[in-house]
């Protein structure tokens, strides 16, 4: 088999064509004047890349088309050329010139397609010689018989935004490989494959002896490889299967041998042994063994390499998540493939970065909401011990017609398929918030069940091994393994403070309990002296379940999330709260907090960065907000420490008035420094709250400022780690924001950041003014904008009194910048 990546030659044109002949008209006719304006662009592609993040107008969704010419040179006699596609959002069809050869209906599993006989009926064409003509449809238009919903809070993303492969293969080759492993304790306790019970402090890994892993004494594998061959010719013949399976270390353990008599229906099953003392897979120790299986014949040979991992789990029936027989408290967040400035069209750098940042906060466990993610995330969580939750896009709305529950069949069978052999993955999502009406003019909770109950037993015929799951429909909760109903303790209803009452009352509604989704948003570089704690005004009551429209702004019962600060300061108190006590919370399998990056969505315009959901730990280009730190002092074990507030720039009080410094570390000990004078030495206790007792409350001098924090666990390893902070204290007394001044500043050769601040009338810095601003210019250069950032906004609210955007100009370029405020007067300032 050989595989090559198509990334550049590619042409886009993103809006609808009367037919197909249009993507190629200009070949045969170069002088119409009815040609459409082609785009170079390199794969992966979205086209929705920045109109996701525009503050000014919806995402575009329509067709968008590809087209490039393919140089086709299949080495093997009779082989079969393919075109192997990893993800198009989100219906797509493929044409070998005006040939229609395949659609595919679902914008996030992998679909390949057979362009053999098309491409050679091509072939010579006199306009084309050896070129094949190559196009494809990317269409996210709305579509109520589709799914995910176009009420889902993420954007439908278009394009070609995953990549795609030119495969040659023989004319008799595999297809799929699937490596099914059952782990049990030698005494009979332990986990069989088909796992239906959860949460702890740690995964029974592998032991280390002079850097060789051993096996886990006690436990032993049942293998089975089972291999699908590709035959579309039903080639009669002889054909051997060779499979050999390797140790984590590399080290051949078993090796098969399997005939077969051609034609083949069906998978192949290749080999079942037996694995004693195998080395075990956990977030601690991601140990993987590979399974490489060779197919060779009389039309030649094709090879596939299988990473597999060995491990047991169990969520527990009214109780917590054991892995590999102990206790693991599933310590998790949440993804959207998402980025800012590409869209959906992430590079591998892109998810690599954000994966690894995952596991830096000390994750070992990610929801892949709301649909099947690329294979590179999966590789990754296998080789970082991020065990997984995901999902098909069955996500509000309702349930549609028989089209659309084909979809969802079809995208279950799709996922479960191209993912079986991850040993991250430990739950199949069946749904999101399938309680959520709207798509339709009725809603029929029994149709809902009846189809939930039907993609249930499905997933179980098609693996064994794994649970399956929802969030957020209370009427089907009884259907599935695990449950997670809606608790958003602290912004959408009650307050954090009462979140262990709402999740035990939760627990014990419910056979096996997860809880996915808390958190709150909160605007990057917004910080305020008092955290909002106005909770009188809230009904506590026995839950906190989200209800429809309580995303809204405005109107509903009073919540956080309209009556809040929409600081980095609430948000990671919140963070303290739940954290502080999800540790002692010992019948608690575990819970994901909403969600790790920020992300675009339709439906929240009005946030402070418009059309963006803000309740990442980091931001939708990965830069760390204050949460992060959070999370990293309650789960990281590499020590830690991180004064709050690295672009908290003003703080603001009386003369003499204390305030107070919080620090947020993993380690025993922590000592404060204030212009270099000692506040004295804190011993962490996780349950102080907040800051785990790492909180100090100083008199800050007017003017500048350096914060020094030193942790260390004990006196052998004093001052371990280190942070700084410098920051300016201010006592002038403010009034309404009167002005805003802007300034330049080159920060590289052809880069600008753009920062404007609001002042009020007697000139005094406004340290806590939160209005929006409107960045805008002229002239040569460009704003860096439609990023969904606090800084590549054009439209965003002020932080703490300031905002800033980048620019792009290069030296001597005649710009112009300007911001805006209703109200106020416009700034601008000329950059050179």
């Amino acid at each position: 088999m050989q595989s090559i990546t198509l990334t550049e030659g590619w042409e886009h044109y993103r809006g609808g064509l009367g037919g197909i002949w249009e993507v190629w008209r200009a070949d045969k006719l170069p002088n119409s004047f009815f040609h459409v304006p082609w785009e170079r662009v390199s794969l992966p592609h979205c086209f929705n890349s920045h109109d996701g993040a525009d503050p000014d107008v919806k995402y575009y969704q329509g067709a968008g088309w590809y087209r490039t010419r393919l140089h086709i040179n299949n080495p093997y006699p009779g082989g079969r050329t393919l075109l192997h596609f990893e993800g198009v959002g989100q219906k797509s069809a493929v044409f070998i010139h005006t040939e229609e050869v395949a659609r595919h209906n679902g914008g996030y599993d992998e679909f390949t397609v057979d362009i053999t006989e098309a491409a050679e009926r091509i072939r010579q064409h006199p306009l084309y010689g050896d070129e094949i003509p190559l196009a494809v449809l990317a269409d996210n238009s709305r579509d109520l018989q589709t799914v995910p919903s176009d009420i889902s809070d993420f954007n439908l993303y278009g394009g070609i935004y995953r990549k795609v492969q030119l495969v040659y293969v023989p004319a008799l080759s595999l297809e799929r490989v699937h490596v099914e492993v059952r782990t049990e304790a030698k005494n009979g306790s332990g986990g069989a494959a088909d796992n239906t019970s959860g949460q702890g402090t740690g995964g029974a890994g592998p032991e280390e002896a002079a850097g060789v892993l051993t096996g886990q004494a006690g436990y032993r594998a049942q293998v089975s490889v089972r291999a699908r061959l590709y035959n579309p010719a039903s080639a009669a013949g002889e054909a051997r299967l060779t499979a050999v399976i390797r140790d984590p270390a590399g080290a051949e353990v078993r090796r098969f041998e399997k005939l077969c008599f051609l034609p083949q229906d069906g998978a192949v099953e290749l080999a079942s042994f037996g694995l004693e003392e195998p080395v075990l897979w956990s977030p601690d120790q991601p140990s993987l063994y590979t399974c490489e299986v060779t197919l060779t014949c009389e039309s030649g040979e094709t090879g596939v390499a299988e990473r597999f991992g060995v491990r047991h789990f169990e969520f527990v029936k009214k109780g917590p998540f054991l892995l590999n027989g102990q206790r693991l408290l599933l310590n998790g967040t949440q993804r959207h493939e998402d980025h800012a400035g590409v869209g959906a069209a992430m590079t591998d750098e892109m998810i690599c970065a954000e994966m690894k940042l995952v596991k830096e906060m000390g994750a070992n466990f990610i929801r892949l909401g709301h649909y099947q993610q690329s294979r590179l995330v999966l590789d990754l969580c296998d080789e970082l011990g991020l065990l997984v939750w995901e999902e098909i896009p069955w996500c509000r709305g309702g349930l549609g017609n028989e089209a659309y529950k084909a979809q969802c069949r079809d995208m279950l069978r799709a996922m479960i398929d191209q993912h079986y052999n991850h040993p991250s993955v430990i739950i199949w999502g069946l749904g999101n918030e399938n309680d959520w009406e709207g798509d339709y003019d009725y809603f029929d909770k029994e149709a809902i069940r009846s189809f939930m109950k039907e993609l249930h037993e499905l997933s179980h015929r098609l693996d064994g091994s794994r649970v399956t799951a929802i969030r957020r429909c209370e009427f089907c909760k009884d259907i599935v393994d695990v449950y997670s109903p809606s608790i958003w303790a602290g912004w959408y209803r009650g307050i954090y403070t009462q979140y262990e009452t709402y999740t035990r009352n939760e627990f014990e509604q419910t056979d096996r309990f997860f809880h996915m989704e808390w958190g709150a948003d909160n605007m990057a570089g917004r910080h305020v002296e008092k955290p909002y704690t106005g909770f009188a005004e809230i009904a506590s009551g026995a839950t906190a379940e989200e209800r429809d429209g309580d995303f809204l702004m405005s109107g509903g019962d009073p919540r956080v999330s309209v009556l809040g600060d929409w600081s980095e300061t609430y948000f990671c108190d919140l963070i303290d709260w739940h954290l502080k006590c999800q540790e002692t919370m010992d019948w608690l399998a575990g819970t994901a907090q909403w969600v790790f990056k920020d992300f675009s969505t339709p439906v929240r315009p009005e946030n402070p960065v418009p059309y963006v959901n803000q309740k990442g730990v980091v931001e939708r280009d990965l830069t760390k907000k204050e949460a992060f730190y959070v999370f990293q002092s309650y789960w990281s074990k590499e020590p830690m420490v991180r004064i709050y507030g690295h672009s908290w720039k003003v703080r603001w009080g009386k003369a003499g008035e204390k305030k107070r410094i919080r620090v947020y570390s993993n380690c025993r000990f922590v000592e404060l420094f204030v212009n270099g004078e000692s506040q004295g030495v804190k011993e962490r206790n996780s349950q102080d709250f907040p800051c785990a007792g790492l909180r100090w409350d100083v008199v800050l001098p007017e003017g500048a400022n350096e914060l020094k924090a030193v942790g260390w666990n004990s006196k052998e390893e004093a001052g371990i780690v280190e942070d700084w902070v410098q920051l300016r204290y201010q006592t002038a007394v403010w009034s309404a924001p009167a002005q805003l001044r802007l300034t330049a500043r080159r920060v590289e050769a052809d880069r600008v950041l753009l920062e404007a601040e609001a002042y009020d009338s007697n000139g005094n810095y406004c340290a806590d003014a939160s209005c929006f601003v409107r960045f805008s210019a002229a002239g040569d250069g460009r704003l860096l904008d439609n990023l969904g950032t606090a800084q590549g906004s054009r439209l965003v609210q002020l932080a703490n009194g300031r905002a800033a955007i980048y620019a792009e100009v290069k030296p001597g370029a005649g710009f112009v910048a300007a911001v805006s405020s209703e109200g106020l007067p416009a700034a601008h300032v000329i950059v050179v």
